[in-house]
């Protein structure tokens, strides 16, 4: 992801979070600018699960991959039904769902002026 006006600490933790997420098989990843678009963050990666044991452990995998460079959720929802799981990092935002509750919900277009950003998969990075 080299987008200039993304400052590079927010790429490093999208990043890492991405590669998180792709190591547990997360699918349909999707990573959204919506900065100036909304108040709430500046970026959103939304990926899917199969089932709530991969949702649980793809949020897991991106907490885990955050915290060891000091980054810890501002707050977290739905962990527990693993359905629809919200990690709220301030500036940065994880959606993971399952597919047809993603599908129902289509939260992508909620911004239809959102840049989507490419997610590059090489070289796995974390922030510092």
């Amino acid at each position: 992801m080299n987008e200039s006006k993304i400052p590079q600490d927010l790429q490093l933790i999208a990043k890492a979070a991405t590669d998180a997420a792709i190591d547990k098989k997360a699918k349909r990843l999707v990573l959204l600018d919506v900065n100036p678009f909304s108040d709430m963050c500046d970026l959103q990666l939304i990926c899917s699960g199969d089932n709530d044991r991969q949702t649980k452990a793809i949020a897991s995998a991106i907490q885990k991959s955050l915290a060891e460079a000091g980054i810890k959720p501002q707050n977290t929802e739905g962990q527990n039904e693993g359905q629809w799981i919200l990690m709220d990092y301030g500036r940065f935002n994880v959606h993971i769902f399952f597919d047809n509750l993603r599908d129902y919900y289509a939260i992508e277009s909620l911004w239809p002026q959102a840049k989507f950003l490419t997610i590059d998969t090489s070289e796995k990075q974390k922030p510092s």
